[in-house]
């Protein structure tokens, strides 16, 4: 099957490689050159422009766009709605805010284009081991691309979630899952360390061994074991944690369905607390401390 794909990022770039070596047909536009030469070596056939990647493309056209989510994205449909015929399939398969995808199916329906959002997990791993896919959109779209997501994914790896919003509805409330698991693990280990036991743990065997039959195994203490193995007490790595919005997005859907979720609520401003190194909370904290109970200030 054909497919162009626009952005040839860290997850673009390797779902364009797992799509060729499946025997699917790739056309594909990034802003650096570069990245479209080194796809053009491996057999993707490469566009200097997002016009010249339509025109190179079959009608019944399919484009993934793997873009960041927001202005990118949002220019790169705007661009394609008027490159695009009716009965085309447009995909955006980047970390997208699913009232973005309602808005977006429902203006380019009139021009008989059909769109589908994509919500893609995988990261760097997912050219060895499939990219978990959960689509939103039109079922008679969803069926035309199948024998793509049946080569993206692992085994059982994708699904069809249900009308326009639905797949990238689904990513939000994952990543946000991904956030809480993230902070559990790694308050666990903080324990550890500051435990009397935590001089004398080796945290890579740790997550090993809690691998190992545990309620608590996965493929994220998988990853920190390995990143204990490079450095023991992660010393080289700033506690700095960026957030991308899903989480944010998963934490304002909560207080709109009124659902409680103060797991992912917590994470996500632990994130926000990691990127300030003397927060001035804590400050009036300490002050509050030394007022009433005249306990002591640690001069700055």
């Amino acid at each position: 099957m054909q497919i162009g794909i626009i952005g040839l990022g860290k997850m673009g770039g390797n779902m364009v490689r797992r799509l060729l070596a499946a025997g699917h047909q790739a056309v594909v536009y990034d802003l650096a050159r570069e990245k479209i030469e080194a796809l053009k070596r491996e057999g993707a056939t490469g566009a200097g422009s997002v016009q010249e990647l339509v025109g190179a493309l079959a009608p019944r056209r399919k484009v993934l766009i793997m873009l960041p989510a927001g202005e990118p994205t949002e220019a790169q449909v705007t661009g394609l709605a008027s490159l695009l015929s009716p009965g085309d399939i447009l995909i955006d398969g980047g970390n997208g805010y699913y009232k973005d995808d309602v808005r977006r199916a429902a203006e380019l329906a009139p021009r008989g284009i059909r769109y589908l959002d994509a919500g893609v997990s995988g990261g760097i791993w997912g050219l060895k081991e499939g990219y978990c896919t959960m689509v939103g959109g039109e079922r008679e779209a969803f069926e035309q691309i199948e024998p793509l997501l049946l080569d993206l994914a692992p085994p059982g790896g994708y699904l069809h979630c249900g009308p326009a919003g639905a797949g990238h509805f689904l990513k939000m409330v994952h990543n946000g899952i991904e956030y809480a698991l993230m902070e559990s693990y790694a308050e666990g280990f903080e324990l550890l360390e500051a435990s009397p036991y935590g001089p004398s743990l080796d945290f890579a065997q740790v997550a090993a061994l809690w691998n190992r039959g545990s309620v608590v195994r996965s493929w994220l203490l998988e990853l920190l074991e390995g990143a204990f193995k490079k450095d023991p007490r992660l010393q080289d790595i700033r506690g700095y944690v960026e957030d991308t919005g899903e989480g944010r997005w998963t934490v304002q859907q909560a207080v709109e369905s009124g659902v409680e979720a103060t797991a992912i609520a917590h994470a996500l401003f632990k994130r926000f607390d990691s990127r300030k190194p003397d927060l001035f909370a804590n400050r009036v904290l300490a002050a509050l401390r030394a007022e009433f109970g005249g306990h002591a200030v640690k001069p700055s």
